[in-house]
This record gives structure tokens, sequence and C-alpha cells, in this order.
């Protein structure tokens, strides 16, 4: 630790700091200002209610409006103070508003009623947190349902992802065979062609098999991407031959030999392709938007978007809701981007 921070204030001009040391700590912070402040201030909105979302000028602290109990009303009365007028300095519970007029109390002496205009008086507001905006989530809708079907879609999709994947970049690396070239070459080339494109066949072709509502329906189209093809083809090559020669005179099937030698020296490519797929298929909204259409098959991004309707839209569990699901991938990509990286680095993927 000592050494990082001795790292971390290391200046160029020693005890006193140079120019060159103010530019460079005004360009990090304005880095760290723009990566970090939208996600900073998505957090503290997902802890706002639905009015102080509505409030304007917007609030970076999320507030809510005090209130009190008042003898002969059931339910709590919010207070305001008074900015102008006749009862300027005091602060009033309103019982109802009408236009721009609303009927007050004061609750020292509840049986007076007062009228004032809204234009003289401010809420009085403390610093809270809404934190029913989350607890609501376990109670309106199935979300542990959603986060299970996305979990199961990410784990089982990046699984077979880096099966099929390493498979066809062995084949592509360490085997000599006519068209190989030609095979690698129409495999980069489908980079070029668009998600879009291919929509319609993919879901004529999910439907004749029967995967269509399917979880499944979800995850074996994605079972093969080029970029992961190519990512793990280059560290392949790394690899010696003399090793797999080696291994095939101490008579070591295929098999052996892709699952002891290839895998296990491949370890950084494929925790690299592993980080991304598991990034690709948790985000993916579009193909599962297509293929799920039973409320219960959702994952959690078709879940938000039942939070925004035609007339109005549920901010304050929408932004719960969006900071539920970027954690678990906020969470792999802080403790696991180290491999990212170092493992595209020594992919030649520069």
């Amino acid at each position: 630790m000592a050494r990082v921070w001795a790292f971390l204030t290391n200046t160029r001009g020693g005890a006193r700091l140079h120019w060159t040391d103010w530019a460079s700590y005004a360009y990090l912070t304005l880095g760290i200002f723009l990566m970090f402040g939208p996600v900073v201030w998505l957090v503290m909105s997902s802890f706002k209610t639905e009015a102080d979302l509505q409030r304007y000028p917007p609030t970076f602290l999320p507030y809510q409006q005090q209130t009190v109990m008042v003898d002969g009303y059931d339910d709590p009365l919010p207070l305001f103070r008074m900015t102008g007028g006749e009862y300027e300095g005091q602060v009033l519970a309103q019982l109802r508003r009408v236009g721009l007029q609303a009927q007050m109390i004061d609750p020292e002496n509840p049986t007076e009623r007062l009228r004032v205009t809204i234009d003289q008086r401010e809420p009085v507001d403390r610093i809270a947190l809404a934190t029913e905006n989350y607890t609501d989530l376990f109670e309106r809708f199935s979300f542990l349902r959603y986060f299970w079907n996305s979990t199961f879609i990410t784990i089982m999709a990046t699984a077979l992802i880096l099966l099929v994947n390493s498979m066809a970049a062995f084949a592509l690396s360490k085997y000599e065979f006519r068209g190989r070239t030609t095979v690698l070459l129409l495999v980069i080339s489908t980079l070029m062609i668009p998600q879009t494109v291919v929509l319609v066949p993919l879901f004529l072709i999910v439907t004749e098999l029967g995967l269509f509502n399917s979880l499944w329906g979800v995850i074996i189209p994605g079972a093969a991407t080029p970029t992961g093809v190519f990512l793990l083809r280059q560290y392949m090559l790394t690899i010696p031959d003399e090793i797999l020669d080696a291994a095939r005179m101490d008579k070591a099937s295929e098999w052996k030999i892709y699952w002891r030698i290839i895998l296990p020296l491949s370890a950084p490519a494929i925790a690299v392709l592993a980080i991304l797929a598991i990034m690709w298929r948790w985000n993916d909204f579009l193909w599962p938007l297509i293929v799920l259409t039973q409320s219960e098959n959702f994952t959690l991004q078709l879940a938000l978007n039942s939070f925004q309707g035609e007339l109005q839209t549920d901010w304050s569990s929408l932004l719960a809701m969006t900071v539920l699901t970027l954690l678990p991938i906020a969470c792999v990509f802080m403790f696991l981007q180290k491999y990212i990286a170092t493992g595209i680095a020594s992919t030649g993927g520069k």
C-alpha cells in the first residue's frame, strides 16, 4: 500500500508541484468525473421518491418532504415554510391544494384554517433515502426469477462460447489443412454483418427447432462468435508446436491435447473471452426481446422495459432496478478487468 501511495503522489517537481503535475491531476480529475459522475448520479437518483425526481432544478442528494401528525387527521400532513405574505417565516401544514390556492393549518393551532397562494411557500425538506424503491421490487414482481433467468443464460452461454470457440481456434491454429485461411477469412468476415440482418432467418430457425419462448433459444444461437475465435486463435499461435508433437509421441489423443495442454496454456485469453462473453450476454436485450414472450422467462433487461408505459414511467423503480442490474456485471469487471489488458496484449489484438 505504501508503494501504491508513493506512486500516486509522485510528482515531477518534487515537494513543489510542477505545472505538468497540475495538468496531469486536472486531466485525471476530469476523466474520473466523466466516467463515474453519471454512475454516481444514477445511484443517488435511485434513492429518490417519484416527487423528488420531478423536482426542478434537480438536486444531487435525495430529499423527502417533512410531514407532521396533527390531531384530528389520520394521515401525516406535508410541511411548508412560508416565504411571503402575512404568514412569512411560519411553518404550516397543508390540508389540500386547489389550483394556485392551498388550505393550510398551523400544527400548533389546528382548528384555524388558513388560505395561502402556492408561490408564497416552499417545502420543508430533509435528506432521506427512499429505500422502498428497492424493497418494493421484491414485492411487486418476481425480481429473483428474472435474476435467475439472466444468470442462467449468461453462465450457459459463456460456457458454450468458451467451448465452441476454443475448439474452432485450436483447429485453425494448430492443424494444417487445405482452405484453412479461407475458413478463417469467412469467420472474420461475419464481423461485418450487422445482427439485424440475420434476425429473421435466425428467428425462423429457432422456431423450427422448438426453442421459441425458451431460455435455450436465447443461449444456443450465440454459441459461436467470430471475435472469440479470432482472439483465441491469435493466442494459440504463440503456443509452440513442439509441445503438441511431444504429446502425440506419448500417445496422447487429440482431445487430451486440447483439454490438458491447449486450454491450460490459453488460460489468459480464455479469461478475457469469458469476461467479454459475460458482459455481452448479461446486457443483451434485442434477441431475448424477440425470442421470449412469456413474462416468467424474461431477463432483467426485459424486466426493465416493463417499467416504461405508454402514458407514464415509474422512474423510481426503474432506476433502482437499473442499479441492481448493473451491480453483478460491475463486480465482474472490477475484479477481473486486469485480465482484459494482459490477455488482449498477449493475443496480438492491440
